[in-house]
């Protein structure tokens, strides 16, 4: 395949993604105009390493080609295998990108500034709504986060008085009443297994029953094939097999999607930042790749790209917050 065919399949997609996510919302999402634009400078060439994050493998790789675009001397190896494997390779030095789909947790800090001698730098890059997907002919619209604790855990800790497991006791009827629930997640490596496992299932465990997957494609590709499954990934995974519920935060209560402005409420329940996680020693400048790299993700063509595949962009605000990171 040439790449001029190349560059028009990826366009494709991409603007078919953007629909679905525009469905899936009812809205159209905007990129703050009052965001810089990315500005070349000169001297930036030279090789780096991505390791992290399954679920922004795809947005690494589109702001990357965004990034050739201004510097062709530039090369980023994109390697996602899960958010736990980002913090390992910035310590080791064999990465100088981490992205993670969750915070470092207190662990991970402490081994990065025990090798360092400093905390590692966070920088927020966009938006996710974590969407808990089923297949498109699944007649529910909205879930409890206690509901989808007794759907996906064995320990209940958010109290629901019973284990669910069959989609009758959602309140599905007729042929839908007696089949049992397929459920679909994502393997121990992924934050997303742990922010799900953190905030639906209050850290407790999850079911054995749990079809575990590499990556977030394989979890959306499962519920689409099978009709009685559910499952959850970063909403920019979205397509025409499945559908994203609303989300209660608690049963009975009202119920929210994974809108824009849901999301920045935070009345959506499953909202979360997407992180790149890099080593930055106090009061010493950073490499300028590294440097140009992230101040084009905090562009607003940037964060244009973070739309197209189908996360969040970040507001004004956190985008001032973050550039002075860079410095």
């Amino acid at each position: 395949m040439t790449n001029g065919k190349f560059g028009n399949m990826r366009l494709i997609i991409l603007t078919l993604t953007l629909g679905l996510l525009f469905q899936a919302f009812g809205q159209t999402i905007q990129v703050d105009e009052r965001l810089p634009r990315y500005k070349k400078v000169r001297g930036i060439r030279g090789n780096a390493n991505s390791i992290g994050s399954d679920t922004m493998n795809n947005l690494m790789t589109l702001w990357l080609e965004g990034f050739k675009k201004y510097y062709p001397m530039v090369n980023i190896q994109v390697e996602g295998k899960g958010s736990s494997t980002a913090p390992p390779a910035l310590i080791e030095g064999v990465a100088q990108f981490g992205p993670m789909s969750r915070k470092m947790k207190a662990k991970e800090v402490d081994a990065f500034e025990k090798k360092y001698g400093f905390k590692p730098t966070e920088i927020r890059v966009a938006l996710d709504a974590l969407a808990v997907f089923v297949n498109r002919d699944n007649p529910l619209d909205c879930l409890s986060l206690q509901e989808l604790d007794a759907i996906f855990s064995s320990t209940r800790k958010r109290g629901y008085p019973e284990d669910i497991t069959r989609w009758g006791q959602l309140g599905l009827t007729g042929a839908w009443a007696n089949k049992p629930i397929s459920i679909f997640g994502r393997n121990s490596a992924s934050g997303t297994y742990g922010f799900f496992k953190k905030v639906v299932l209050k850290k407790g465990d999850y079911k054995s029953t749990v079809k575990e997957q590499p990556g977030s494609a394989s979890v959306v590709q499962g519920i689409t094939k099978d009709r009685y499954a559910i499952g959850y990934s970063g909403i920019g995974y979205i397509t025409s097999g499945v559908k994203a519920l609303a989300l209660a935060k608690k049963k009975g209560g009202p119920c929210y999607k994974g809108t824009y402005e849901n999301v920045i409420s935070k009345k959506y329940p499953l909202s979360r930042y997407l992180y790149i996680y890099i080593v930055k020693a106090p009061n010493k400048p950073l490499d300028p790749l590294v440097r140009e790299f992230l101040k084009f993700v905090l562009s607003y063509e940037g964060q244009k790209i973070v739309v197209k595949d189908g996360y969040l962009p970040l507001p004004y605000d956190v985008v001032q917050e973050e550039l002075k990171k860079l410095q």
